[in-house]
C-alpha cells in the first residue's frame, strides 16, 4: 500500500527476488491517481535532480510482474481482510504527510500554518485547497531541515522563477502575487546542528533575487559542536557555506531570507486572532550539542509563522500505530500487535515504519530489511483464497472504485508534458483528482 519510493523500492527487490523464491506478483495500491508519491508531491518543484529519481522508479514500474492500482483508498475502498482474500502478504508504505505539532503559545492563531500543508499547496496535491493566503511581507519559518529549506526558498523565490518548472497555474499565480520581502528562518541550535544537507543548503544562494544573510553572533560551537564536524565532511561543508555567508558584504537583492541560530521560538504573537509577530529565545551551547534558554528575548516582526519540525505518519484502520512516534510498531518490517506479538502476512517500510528521517535513497536499504523479512516468512503465510490475479479488479469495480493503472499514467504523464510543450516547459501538473483520473482512465 503506497506507491512511492519506499514501495516502490520494496516491489523491486521483492520481483528480483523472484529468481529464487519463485514467480512474484506484485499490486502497488497508490490513493492518489498517480504515482510516485514523495517525488510528485513532497519534493520542491524547483528541485530536477531529486525529481530525477522517478527515471528509476519509471524502470521499476515498466516490469511485467508489478501492477499499479492508483486512485485506491486503504480504509475506505478496501480494508484489510478484503486484501487478505487476494494477496499472501500485505507491505504498508504510506510515508508521512501531516506536520508534528509544535506547542507553544500562539500556535492556532491565523497566519500559522504547518510546512506540510503548504508543500502539498505547492507541488498540487489534490486534497488541498487551491489558494494559499500569501499575505505576509515577513514571514518566519521554524526548523533546519531541507523541508524548511524548501518552504523559505519557494516563499523567497519570484513566481517566474518557478516558471520553468511543473507548477500548476494556480500556484503560480498565488506565488505572483505575494508580496514577501524577508524570510527568517530559525533553529534552536547552533550551525553544527542544522540537519541541512549541503547541496540544498548552497541552493538558496543560486537566485538572483534572494540574498541569503547569515549573522556572525550565530556562529558558536562547542565542544560537541566540534566533534560533529570532525565526525562528519557534510556537516563540515555545510557549517563552512554559513561560515562563508555570515563574513560576506550584503548585496542588493530585492528579497532577503535570513538565517538565524541558537533562537528558539517560545511564543506566536497575535492580535485579533491573526499573527503579528514570533518571540524566541536566545540559547546558548552547553558543551554537548544541546542548548539551554538565556532569558533574552528577541521579537520579530512577521505577519505569518510556517512551521517545519517533522512529519508525522497517519495511524491506518486496522494496522497497531505509536501515536508517540508515528510509526507501526515492528520488528525489521514485520508488523507487532500490542502484545508485541508478529501480525501474520503484514509488514511496513519507509517513513510508517521508521519515521520520517533520512533522504530518499535511504528507503532503498529499508525496503531491503523488510524484504528480507517477508521472504523468511514466506512458507509460513497463509496463502488467499482466491488465486486469480485479475479478481482484485473485478473486486474494485464492483465497488465504484474508478481505479487508474500504470498505461493511464503513461497517458496523465503526456496530457501534462503537452500542457507544458507550449510554454517551454518539461510539464503542468494536473490539480484536480477527477481530472486526473478522467485522463487516466481514458
Amino acid at each position: 500500500m503506497g506507491a512511492g519510493p519506499a514501495g516502490i523500492y520494496a516491489a523491486d527487490l521483492l520481483d528480483k527476488s523472484s529468481d529464487s523464491a519463485g514467480s512474484v506478483t506484485i499490486d502497488l495500491f497508490e490513493r492518489m491517481p498517480a504515482p510516485f508519491g514523495l517525488i510528485r508531491y513532497g519534493v520542491a518543484p524547483d528541485h530536477p535532480r531529486i525529481k530525477g529519481i522517478v527515471t528509476a522508479l519509471h524502470k521499476v514500474l515498466d516490469k511485467p510482474n508489478i501492477r499499479l492500482l492508483g486512485n485506491v483508498d486503504y480504509g475506505t475502498d478496501l480494508k484489510l481482510d478484503d486484501l487478505r482474500q487476494f494477496y499472501d502478504a500485505v507491505i504498508f508504505s504510506t510515508g508521512a504527510m501531516a506536520d508534528r505539532a509544535l506547542d507553544i503559545p500562539g500556535i492556532d492563531l491565523d497566519g500559522s500554518y504547518g510546512a506540510a500543508d503548504f508543500v502539498s499547496w505547492y507541488d498540487g496535491h489534490p486534497d488541498v485547497p487551491r489558494t494559499w493566503p500569501l499575505n505576509a511581507t515577513s514571514v518566519a519559518v521554524l526548523g533546519v531541515g531541507n523541508v524548511a529549506l524548501d518552504v523559505a526558498r519557494i516563499l523567497a523565490k519570484t513566481a517566474d522563477e518557478l516558471l520553468s518548472t511543473d507548477i500548476p497555474d494556480n500556484v503560480y499565480q498565488g506565488l505572483k502575487a505575494s508580496p514577501v520581502t524577508d524570510v527568517h528562518v530559525f533553529g534552536r541550535r547552533g550551525p553544527a546542528q542544522a540537519k541541512f544537507t549541503p547541496l540544498e543548503l548552497r541552493e538558496l544562494d543560486h537566485s538572483p533575487n534572494v540574498e541569503v544573510i547569515v549573522y556572525p553572533e550565530d556562529i558558536e560551537f562547542d565542544e560537541g559542536s566540534i566533534a560533529a564536524l570532525r565526525a562528519s565532511k557534510q556537516i563540515d561543508m555545510v557549517v563552512k557555506t554559513l561560515q562563508e555567508w555570515a563574513i560576506r558584504d550584503q548585496g542588493d537583492r530585492p528579497k532577503r531570507l535570513h538565517l538565524h541560530f541558537l533562537h528558539s521560538p517560545c511564543e506566536i504573537v497575535g492580535e485579533d486572532g491573526k499573527v503579528t509577530g514570533l518571540r524566541t529565545e536566545r540559547t546558548e551551547l552547553t558543551g554537548d550539542g544541546n542548548v539551554r534558554g538565556t532569558g533574552e528575548f528577541h521579537d520579530w516582526d512577521v505577519q505569518a509563522v510556517y512551521r517545519a519540525v517533522g512529519y508525522l505518519s497517519s495511524h491506518l484502520p486496522e494496522i497497531p500505530f505509536d501515536h508517540t512516534t508515528g510509526t507501526v510498531p515492528n520488528q525489521a518490517g514485520r508488523v507487532l500487535d500490542i502484545d508485541e506479538e508478529q501480525v501474520p502476512g503484514v509488514y511496513v517500510t519507509g517513513w510508517i515504519k521508521r519515521g520520517p528521517v533520512g533522504l530518499i535513497g535511504h528507503t532503498k536499504g529499508d525496503a531491503a530489511e523488510t524484504i528480507a523479512s517477508l521472504l523468511a516468512d514466506a512458507d509460513n503465510l497463509t496463502a488467499p483464497a482466491v488465486e486469480d490475479p485479475d479478481a482484485i479488479l473485478g473486486f474494485l469495480t464492483e465497488r465504484g472504485v474508478p481505479f487508474t493503472t500504470w498505461e493511464g499514467w503513461g497517458k496523465l504523464d503526456a496530457h501534462e508534458k503537452a500542457l507544458g510543450a507550449p510554454h517551454g516547459r518539461e510539464r503542468v501538473k494536473v490539480v484536480e483528482r477527477e481530472e486526473m483520473t478522467r485522463i487516466s482512465r481514458g
